[in-house]
């Protein structure tokens, strides 16, 4: 929304790292958790609006939830990302990653480098900042794409997604015009008002009157009317979403600014008087707080930070240490005194007497460990674990003391059980109840039971966090208030329905619906982290010191400079960063024998104008770390008075400025220094780069050294200027080459020749230009005002305009024509003299006129790094407004140049185009859709209205249609350059799914549909290459689909069917049976169809559910599906897998036919269960089987093993692990290879087919690889040369946006 707007806050710049020490042996592992127990994210230097929507995110427990729901068997996995035919859905995987390692992994702070690379956004998206209700539509948007076709593809819309409706009622008839919206999150006003009930209530209960002058056509009455519109809440979220507009626009300033005045919003709201239902329950409408997005800084520059309230109760909440220290500090005083002695050693005296101090009379089991440590200050494992063993088994083996109470979740005193007063009925209740009035023993004093009810307010109250980046603090929730007002104020509002309840056993879990293999790679993380601290630690005990010795330097420019290049000045000195700086300068004294007098130690630093130094270190008595010394410090070794007779000015307000001294450097004084043999090959590209007729020169000054003690260092007379670089002139450092133009240098002002360097902000590599007056009578500098004029000569400013032929030249030369073909791409090229300022059309006829061209019309194109050619460049910009470098290439090229108001397209009909086969168009920015589909119809000669445009998404493949054909292409931000597709077929109607039907034809199966057609192809011995071959060769469209043993089946294309979403599967059925090519095909119902849902011409999934609607088996439309008749009916439940199981045939490299097995996973899906099913079926010991799953597009088996591991006896037994997901992801369509051990010894699943099929894999990977090495050496040459047009499917990628995230498509 506002683009790269917020800018962040930098601290200031610190001359020492953070840390104060370097790791030896690897990088400082990260700290772990701090105080509050919750993990931040680290800032990639401008993502904290990222940070704060993140964390909102993870603090969101249905959010949070719904996403670990989602297994790798829907998402994929990670590691196959970069394998061509796998289908990995990145972005929700790594959002599952990072919300995992904010929840269990021990450290500080979270990268979200993985995050934002599956984004797409490239490293300098991660230091500009966004608005955050901009990036919370979009990532919300590339979840929902990113999450088709799985079950958790509508969960978003579930929890976010409401509904308003505007209504117009008429005031003379009372017709009501409706019409309804869907919002993700509500924008409230905040100009004007004091409150969000405020903003609310007129935007949902105030009423705009149209009267007067401003009348309302009424469709019933047909005539001007006074009416009133009104807008309502219809539908309510679970989570509501409220986005303050706290940035505006002044228009009599012409400026940005941001209401800081005070807006109030509550803890608690009612939304009933604001919805269109109001007869429901008060719960209904009740939403509460528990997220604010904050925004600090003004509407120019900011920071992002969030508030949040933990509902889980993950983290350690802690009272501000200001107003709760002084408090606690006396209760704990008036505890000792009347709380008798603890025996800390004894644990049962220690369980007892928390039980006994709680008003309950009893602790839960899952917060009996907390309030253990919380007593004596160490865990249970720590002390008491190894002689008594885990806890639960302690209470078991002292049931005489101990007794388990409501249902099991609670312990208590067998001898003093709770009564129904005092024990709460569910943990929550115990949390929240203000008054339990617990009954006290006859020993609890006063003091006790007011330690008792001490932590009582803070179990009532909210646990608030403020999370900022990587630091985490606790809040209180009245600290909320501050942010109503002020530059840093709330920006952005989470309400969550007070009827979502979180159940118990979520409370303080942080792996509470975790999936397993998330735990254990977090597991895996703390362990790597804890062995990286402990070596960090280890070998983390000594610095690396620099020092440099007075004897070596001089004072020279204002910084210390070293007498001798070839002499070694720095002296590097290992030493224990624990011990002190009095060590630290004996041990110096013992290394210089030499040494006489004082010696004082000053902090120095190299910059680019040479060593200074800072602070002397005075205190002998404190460490190196204490002094803030890290490892390749730079130490001078001085008498702490001079160098070399020099005094030495240290400090920061000293600090030596590298300035580049610019002096004219014309005509006769390069010729007189030519000759006198001044210019060397060096000071030749100095030249260069700076342009002809300047020189210049680096030298360094001192930072406090006013502007006129550098000029008169430089020998110059005071009546000279002294200019710096101004505007565009600094972006590309010297300007040469840069789209032409002259560069611009401001002239300081008598009074700034007092000020130092510091003072005007000069930095090393500034450019200070030295002019004489009368050096503004020549051509080169030109004095207007304050600014100097310095005009490049032309001679080196160009562009190099090359011929590119209609088709270009393909193939292979022969040697002997090889010279005379680079002679004539010579002859084919000219070097236009060019200016900034120049018209391209002006270049481009200067080129004809040299290339001597005549006839044909050309225009200029650019070409990018990889010699792609780029649209042509508008001819009626100039050089510099075109974005046009000079001394660059344009390839002038047989077509039209379009104008300043027209796009040109890349366009293709039918099917994604191929790299250069494309065709090309020129039409109107403002032209609508239809107007441009008939002019690429035009052009390719077709006709008709049965042909729409479609967009090419991400990955270059065909994407979604353009819906709107009377929007212009302006409005629907298509781009010069894009790729448009003609598709035949017209736009499918909205709410409604064209789905395309094949036929599945198994010759294995005698009782397949019988078609008229002929599959002899498929049995007389002919090879996969002929067989595809006949299949296309036919005249019904057709694949064919390997299956195992080597026999094909065939996919013959059926027809179309065109239906609404909301039609059942049961529908789709029937439907699809009215086809005239299935006339023939005998079902006696619908459940004797069998219907898969096709990806990439592969059998995906059977869809399930015969009353499911369309649009919950998540088809969408251009969906491809395939029927299959059955000899039975089949109703499959939603976790019953259709598997194709085949007996190996025993002594022999082949199988048994296969058969269809049923496979019900909904109770355990583990190998076990599966071997199972399998003996079953064919009557066999399930001990006696060895699986294993084909894979048919690698040729190999991946053996099935029983998952029975010897584990020790303190360990528990490992859970069985689920063949629904990695590694094996078994599911509809999966053939299953059977061994039975008990005739066949021979393990080895692969056929004589397989072995075959490997042998052609590798042969094709190294004819790839053969072909990737020639396309590397043809691809040598000039640069700028025209590339030769290739026939591979290389396709080019999309330009970046601001702000966007690429998803993949999954359908």
């Amino acid at each position: 929304m506002f683009g790269n707007l917020f800018e962040e806050e930098e601290e200031g710049f610190s001359p020492s790292p953070s840390t104060g020490r370097v790791v030896k042996g690897g990088e400082e592992p990260p700290p772990p958790r701090g105080r509050s127990s919750l993990c931040g994210i680290k800032n990639q230097g401008g993502t904290c609006y990222l940070n704060s929507l993140l964390q909102t995110l993870l603090f969101t427990p249905e959010f949070r939830e719904e996403l670990f729901k989602l297994g790798p068997e829907e998402l994929g996995r990670l590691e196959d990302k970069d394998k061509p035919d796998a289908k990995v859905r990145v972005i929700p995987l790594e959002l599952q990653r990072l919300f995992a390692r904010l929840l269990l992994v021990d450290q500080q702070s979270a990268s979200t480098a993985d995050l934002t690379d599956s984004f797409g956004w490239n490293s300098s998206e991660g230091t500009n900042q966004h608005d955050v209700q901009e990036l919370n539509r979009i990532l919300f948007s590339a979840l929902e794409h990113s999450l088709v076709g799985t079950s958790g593809s509508t969960f978003i819309h579930r929890l976010y997604h409401g509904t308003t409706v505007n209504s117009i009622v008429c005031k003379e008839c009372g017709n009501v015009s409706q019409r309804q919206e869907d919002f993700l999150d509500l924008t409230v006003c905040v100009c004007g008002l004091c409150s969000l009930e405020g903003a609310l209530w007129n935007m949902f209960v105030e009423e705009e009157l149209f009267e007067g002058n401003n009348l309302y056509r009424c469709a019933q009455c047909d005539k001007l009317v006074t009416a009133a519109k009104s807008a309502k809440l219809r539908k309510l979220p679970p989570f509501m979403t409220m986005s303050l507009l706290r940035f505006s626009f002044d228009f009599a300033k012409c400026e940005r600014y941001k209401e800081t005045g005070r807006y109030t919003f509550p803890l608690t709201i009612n939304l009933r008087p604001f919805c269109e239902q109001t007869d429901g329950e008060d719960s209904d409408y009740s939403y509460e707080l528990f997220s604010v997005i904050i925004h600090k800084g003004g509407c120019y520059g900011g920071h992002y930070h969030v508030y949040i309230r933990d509902i889980d109760q993950l983290g350690q909440w802690e009272p501000p240490e200001e107003d709760s220290k002084p408090k606690t500090k006396r209760k704990v005083e008036e505890v000792s005194v009347s709380e008798p002695k603890l025996e800390e050693d004894d644990p049962l005296s220690v369980l007892t007497a928390i039980i006994v101090q709680e008003p309950s009379k009893s602790v839960l089991l899952d917060q009996l460990g907390q309030k253990l440590m919380n007593k004596i200050g160490s865990s249970w494992s720590k002390k008491f674990r190894k002689h008594y063993g885990p806890i639960g088994k302690f209470l078991q083996s002292h049931n005489d003391v101990f007794i388990l109470v409501s249902n099991g979740t609670r312990v208590a005193l067998k001898a003093n059980p709770p009564t129904p007063g005092t024990e709460p009925s569910t943990p929550t209740d115990q949390t929240t109840s203000p008054d339990p009035s617990p009954a006290l023993d006859a020993g609890t004093t006063d003091a006790q039971q007011e330690v008792d009810q001490e932590p009582k307010p803070e179990t009532e109250v909210s646990y608030w966090f403020d999370l900022n980046d990587s630091t985490v603090t606790s809040i209180r929730e009245s600290d909320i208030e501050k942010q109503f007002q002020g530059k840093e104020s709330a920006y952005m509002l989470f309400y969550r329905k007070t009827q979502l309840h979180r159940p118990s056993e979520a409370r303080k879990n942080r792996q509470y619906k975790v999936p397993p293999h998330l735990v254990q790679m977090a597991q895996e993380e703390n362990s790597k982290l804890q062995q990286r601290r402990e070596e960090f630690e280890a070998s983390n005990n000594s610095v690396e010191l620099h020092l440099h010795l007075a004897p070596s330097y001089r004072l020279e420019n204002g910084a210390l400079q070293p007498i001798s290049k070839e002499q070694n000045r720095i002296t590097t000195l290992t030493f224990d960063r624990r011990k002190t700086v009095g060590d630290l300068r004996l041990a110096i004294y013992q290394m210089q024998e030499l040494w006489e007098g004082d010696m004082a130690l000053t902090l120095a630093k190299c910059l680019p104008a040479g060593l200074h130094l800072y602070n002397t270190l005075t205190d002998d008595n404190v460490s190196l770390y204490s002094a803030g010394i890290y490892t390749n410090t730079d130490l001078f070794v001085w008498n702490g008075r001079e160098v070399c007779g020099a005094t030495v000015l240290t400090g920061a307000e000293w600090e030596p400025v590298l300035l580049t001294v610019v002096r004219p450097f014309l005509g006769e004084d390069m010729e007189e220094e030519v000759e006198n043999g001044v210019e060397h090959e060096e000071d030749a590209g100095r030249i260069e780069n700076g342009g002809p007729g300047l020189k210049r020169q680096a030298r360094g000054f001192a930072g406090g050294a006013t502007l006129g003690e550098v000029r008169d260092a430089l020998g110059e007379p005071q009546e000279s200027l002294l200019c710096q670089e101004h505007g565009a002139g600094k972006r590309g450092g010297h300007g040469a080459g840069e789209g032409g133009g002259a560069s611009g240098w401001r002239v300081f002002p008598p009074e700034d020749m007092q000020r130092t360097l510091k003072e005007l902000s000069l930095k090393d590599g500034d450019a200070l230009l030295v002019l004489e007056p009368q050096l503004f009578d020549s051509s080169v500098f030109n004095r207007n005002g304050d600014v100097v004029t310095v005009t490049t000569p032309s001679d080196c400013r160009w562009l190099q305009v090359a011929l590119r032929t209609q088709g270009g030249e393909g193939g292979e030369e022969a040697g002997e024509r090889k010279g005379e073909k680079e002679k004539e791409e010579r002859r084919k090229k000219a070097k236009i003299p060019a200016s900034g300022n120049m018209l391209l059309c002006e270049v481009k006829q200067r080129a004809i006129e040299e290339l001597k061209l005549s006839g044909a019309e050309y225009c200029l194109r650019q070409i990018d790094r990889t010699g792609k050619l780029l649209p042509p460049v508008c001819e009626e910009l100039s050089v510099r407004d075109a974005g046009v470098r000079l001394m660059t290439t344009l390839m002038l090229c047989p077509g039209t140049a379009p104008k300043a108001s027209q796009l040109f397209l890349h366009f293709s009909v039918g099917a994604a185009p191929s790299a250069g086969m494309e065709m090309d168009i020129i039409v109107e920015q403002t032209c609508t859709v239809k107007e441009c589909l008939k002019a690429m119809l035009d052009a390719v000669g077709l006709e008709g209205n049965s042909w729409h445009l479609r967009r090419l998404d991400w990955c270059e493949e065909v994407g979604e249609p353009l819906m709107d054909e009377d929007a212009s292409l302006s409005e629907l931000k298509i781009s010069n350059g894009e790729t448009l597709v003609v598709t035949e077929g017209q736009l499918p109607p909205k709410g409604f799914l064209k789905l395309s039907v094949w036929l599945y034809l198994d010759p294995r199966n005698n009782s397949t549909v019988s078609m008229e057609t002929d599959l002899n192809h498929a049995d007389n011995g002919c090879s996969d290459g002929q067989m595809l071959e006949a299949a296309a060769a036919g005249d019904t469209p057709c694949h064919l689909l390997p299956l195992s043993g080597g026999s094909m089946a065939e996919l013959r294309t059926a027809g179309q069917v065109e239906l609404t979403d909301e039609a059942t599967l049961e529908d789709l059925k029937t439907q699809v049976l009215t086809l005239p090519a299935l006339q023939s095909v005998c079902a006696p119902t619908p459940a004797f169809l069998r219907v898969w849902q096709l990806e990439g011409q592969r059998l995906a999934r059977i869809l399930r559910g015969q009353q499911l609607t369309l649009r919950q088996l998540k088809l969408t439309s251009g969906t491809d599906i395939c029927v299959q008749q059955l000899l039975k009916e089949e109703d499959l439940g939603p976790k019953e897998v259709m598997l194709h199981v085949q007996m190996g045939i025993p002594g022999e490299r082949c199988y048994y036919p296969p058969e269809e097995l049923v496979w019900d996973a909904s109770r355990d899906s583990s190998a076990r269960s599966l071997r199972t099913t399998v003996a079953a079926h064919y009557g066999l010991s399930p001990d006696s089987l060895l699986l294993a799953k084909h894979q048919p597009d690698k040729h190999i088996w991946d053996t099935i093993s029983s998952w029975s591991q010897q584990v020790s006896k303190r360990k528990k037994k490992k859970k069985a692990e689920s063949l629904l997901g990695a590694p094996f992801h078994l599911k509809d369509g999966d053939t299953i290879g059977i061994k039975n051990l008990l005739v066949d010894s021979n393990r080895d699943f692969c056929t004589l087919e397989d072995e075959q099929g490997q042998q052609r894999l590798r042969e094709q990977a190294e004819q790839l690889r053969k072909g990737f090495r020639g396309q590397a050496a043809g691809s040598d040459g000039v640069q700028g040369a025209a590339p030769e047009k290739k026939t591979g499917p290389t396709k080019t990628r999309k330009p970046e946006v601001a702000l966007s995230i690429n998803v993949g498509v999954f359908r």
